[in-house]
């Protein structure tokens, strides 16, 4: 079999043998294909695509290109939850407690934030002393104990997405749905959850700006889990203004504190609910939707879900003091109100923007090797269709040494428009779920 080949015959539109995709994953894995030739493969892929069990067989390779974690171990039926990156989404540390508060483990294999979407390891390790490398054997042994762990992705893991996501990324070749759809799913499958729920963003803020595109993506995710074993549902959710009031590493882990007592953004908390409702039935532990969800908004209204995320906290080596006291969560030395400058009705939030803006200001990277700045970011203190007076305080703006504020209230500027006019429809929130 030569590379060569391969390539030649995707180039021409022909379908790849299991066996080719294997080849190509194994040799480009242990450095036998240069990037050159995998470069010209990707192409060939972006321009001809893949069909089903093209994209499902370069799954399991990538899958299978390093460790799969083994959950057997793990007492009942585990969950896992993954988003295809927004502004302002924090479901997951809000998300995760409310689900193992009803007794459901839940494993979450996590990544840190690349450009404007924020990870969730980088917020979680605001938390002073919080702990995201874990050894297998340490991850399963806290699910046992207390429903849930949330670790960094080790290397070992799907090491081959890796690769190939570096590669893509300097090629062009980053928005082709079936190396999307492999690449995510290949660190779920591996990951080894038998349950996995999808949110799958669309919108300004989204890596999918059209909701076309967004249903191919996520019709071809939950075809690739269900048809490997895994129960796959996906939702399909806006992400044209943040989801979250939040966006910055401790801005979101105090905003998830709220949330989880009881306050904070609506659309966030509703997010939860929904998201949180689907992850009982796929672990059986209700069989409709109305006693799933009653079960998460008790625990939300009973603090079920507030003391889980402390019990996390306390596993992952964290101060449990802040869930009691978010105040000490690290914060900037400067907060900066935003104003505005006319009375009228806010007619638009640009999600994308506004998530740039907290990268000038050092809460994101723009290389994998920056270094963030955990206590920056920005909170909106007004919504999508909200009237404000001029002078008004329309966000806050935490900044460090002046870094990048210039820049974040210059996109602002751009991000919130201000109209006279009546406020105009707002999107739902969930637009689709596919099972």
């Amino acid at each position: 079999m030569r590379m060569y080949d391969i390539i030649a015959r995707k180039r021409d539109g022909c379908e790849l043998s299991t066996e080719e995709i294997k080849y190509f994953i194994e040799g480009y894995t242990k450095g036998m294909i240069p990037d050159y030739q995998a470069s010209a493969l990707l192409m060939a892929v972006y321009l001809r695509g893949m069909n089903e069990r093209e994209t499902a067989d370069l799954t399991i390779a990538m899958a299978d290109s390093g460790k799969r974690v083994d959950t057997g171990k793990i007492k009942g039926k585990t969950v896992d939850k993954h988003s295809t990156g927004g502004v302002g989404d924090t479901t997951t540390l809000v998300l995760i407690p409310l689900v193992a508060s009803a007794g459901v483990p839940v494993v979450k294999m996590s990544g840190r934030g690349l450009g404007y979407t924020g990870g969730t390891i980088d917020k979680l390790e605001s938390i002073p002393g919080f702990k995201t490398n874990f050894t297998t054997d340490g991850f399963i042994k806290n699910v046992n104990k207390i429903n849930a762990c949330i670790m960094a992705q080790s290397p070992d893991i799907a090491p081959a997405d890796g690769k190939l996501y570096a590669l893509r990324d300097v090629t062009a070749t980053v928005e082709s749905i079936p190396l999307i759809a492999s690449s995510i799913m290949s660190k779920k499958i591996a990951s080894g959850a038998d349950s996995i729920l999808l949110d799958v963003k669309v919108g300004s803020g989204a890596f999918m700006k059209d909701l076309k595109e967004a249903e191919k993506l996520a019709n071809c995710m939950v075809k690739i889990g269900n048809n490997l074993g895994r129960k796959t549902v996906a939702f399909i959710t806006d992400m044209n203004q943040p989801l979250g009031l939040s966006i910055g590493n401790s801005l979101e882990v105090r905003e998830a504190i709220m949330t989880l007592k009881g306050e904070g953004s609506s659309r966030l908390k509703e997010a939860c609910i929904a998201f949180g409702s689907c992850m009982l039935m796929m672990a059986e532990i209700v069989s409709n939707e109305a006693e799933a969800r009653a079960i998460i908004e008790n625990n939300l209204r009973n603090k079920k879900g507030l003391n889980k995320l402390k019990e996390i906290i306390m596993a992952q080596k964290g101060n449990p003091e802040v869930v009691e006291n978010p105040d000490l969560l690290p914060i900037s030395r400067q907060i900066v109100e935003y104003k505005s400058d006319r009375t009228g009705y806010i007619n638009d939030i640009n999600a994308e923007d506004i998530g740039k803006a907290a990268l000038y200001l050092g809460a994101g990277r723009e290389k994998k090797e920056d270094k963030i700045d955990p206590t920056v970011g920005i909170v909106l203190n007004k919504r999508l269709n909200d009237r404000v007076i001029q002078g008004e305080t329309i966000a806050y703006i935490y900044v460090n040494n002046g870094r990048g504020l210039k820049e974040a209230v210059e996109l602002l500027n751009t991000a919130i428009v201000i109209d006279e006019t009546c406020p105009k429809v707002i999107p739902p929130l969930i637009y689709k779920i596919i099972a």
